[in-house]
């Protein structure tokens, strides 16, 4: 079983990208599985700060393969704008990176659709990215889509005018005015599309499965969180891709007998961008206490993140959801210098007690049941040993640990890929 996943487990912004970056020298392959350039995956090392959005986070390993798999949706712009960003030249990049000929393509169109849909929505609207991710997978699963592999055919102008004017048909259904430059975005668009053909084009399913048959280590890298995933997650404040572990074999085209260990991601508390229910959510001053020190801005879309404390009923259905065999506790050190804190263990629903997590989040007679905790005061940014945390962290720990019934593996305790604890 050589393949490993690793996902969130709340609304996103984990830290997925740090524990990649921390975990790679294990692997021989890290394989994206979804999403696209709605991710903004953080890595900081030797003092810079590297933000990814559709690049696999083993990308500053040397020796390592990086993959973009079939369940991702890449926009050529952005995509251009992270390879200039690794400084690398060609040859060192395309030994190291590697796109999927089925990865499907972010359209300037898509961001149109996108950009148009959400403003018809008015205060409906759930808070897209506006990067074109819902339109491009809803050309995926209608069939209209175009992959990277279609930049390879003879009649690529035919099928990508024939795209693009189905969607001018759809937008002739909004009655909005944006300002949105097509003939710019176009003809940007048409300039990157020759960088990827340029890049490492690969047949995912046979790149992975001569990996595999070779027994190479493989870690698939999720994007968003279980909480946002299509099925599963707090419809329709969601995703548009599978999040979740099943999400890895179809993303990435491998079985589920290949999957070995699955590495859940949690904050010690819990944060949200955008609309949607959040039962934990708090407006007073720890919530402004854990924005600024939890630095909680979005890195793909700038925009602050709501905060609120760990959601512990939300976690065990992410936990079992996946099929988590080690927990990974990041942001432990923003909880530094509280004095109490607070975590949910169950939740209240119309006068009944629950630890189930619910069809509807929604339900305005749902109320999250606090335990309360005592903080610390001690700065653990520069502990590197388990044992050395202070006893409130320790209590907390065990208090999740026994909840979940899972062990947590990993503690971050800072952005730096050298401020974690390994068990």
């Amino acid at each position: 079983m050589p393949v490993d996943v690793l996902l969130g487990l709340q609304w996103g912004d984990e830290g997925k990208g740090k524990i990649v970056d921390c975990l790679s020298s294990r692997y021989d392959i890290i394989a994206r599985f979804q999403g696209g350039p709605n991710a903004g995956h953080s890595l900081e090392f030797d003092g810079k700060k590297h933000i990814l959005h559709t690049i696999p986070s083993g990308i500053f390993h040397k020796n390592i393969k990086n993959l973009i798999g079939n369940g991702v949706v890449i926009d050529p712009i952005v995509f251009d704008s992270e390879l200039k960003q690794l400084n690398m030249d060609a040859e060192e990049l395309n030994s190291r990176l590697f796109v999927s000929n089925k990865a499907h393509l972010i359209l300037p169109t898509h961001r149109l659709l996108d950009k148009a849909s959400e403003v018809l929505k008015g205060k409906s609207k759930i808070g897209s990215t506006l990067k074109g991710i819902g339109p491009a997978y809803m050309d995926k699963t209608g069939r209209n889509g175009l992959r990277v592999g279609d930049l390879f055919k003879s009649d690529w102008d035919q099928r990508y005018q024939a795209i693009v004017d189905k969607h001018f048909d759809l937008l002739n259904l909004y009655p909005i005015e944006t300002d949105f430059d097509f003939d710019l975005e176009q003809n940007l668009f048409f300039e990157k599309l020759e960088i990827l053909r340029k890049s490492s084009v690969v047949n995912s399913l046979a790149f992975l499965q001569n990996a595999i048959s070779k027994n190479q280590k493989i870690l698939a890298e999720g994007a968003q969180g279980t909480l946002l995933d299509i099925d599963f997650g707090t419809y329709p404040y969601v995703t548009s891709s599978s999040t979740t572990s099943a999400g890895a074999c179809i993303g990435l085209g491998i079985s589920p007998r290949s999957i070995h260990h699955v590495y859940g991601i949690s904050k010690a508390y819990t944060t949200r961008v955008g609309k949607g229910p959040f039962p934990t959510e708090i407006f007073d001053h720890h919530a402004t206490f854990l924005l600024k020190n939890g630095n909680e801005i979005g890195a793909t879309t700038g925009r602050q993140r709501r905060c609120g404390w760990l959601d512990l009923v939300a976690l065990k259905y992410a936990v079992e959801l996946n099929g988590v065999s080690h927990l990974i506790l990041t942001k432990g050190d923003v909880l530094s210098g509280l004095d109490k804190f607070q975590v949910c263990w169950q939740y209240t629903i119309n006068g009944s007690v629950t630890k189930h997590f619910p069809y509807d989040l929604n339900q305005r007679k749902l109320r999250p049941q606090l335990k309360e905790f005592e903080g610390w005061q001690q700065d653990i940014s520069g502990i590197k040993n388990k044992k050395n945390l202070p006893k409130p962290f320790h209590k907390y720990l065990h208090f999740i640990e026994n909840y979940l019934t899972i062990p947590v593996h990993i503690i971050s305790v800072g952005p730096d890929r050298s401020q974690t604890i390994y068990e």
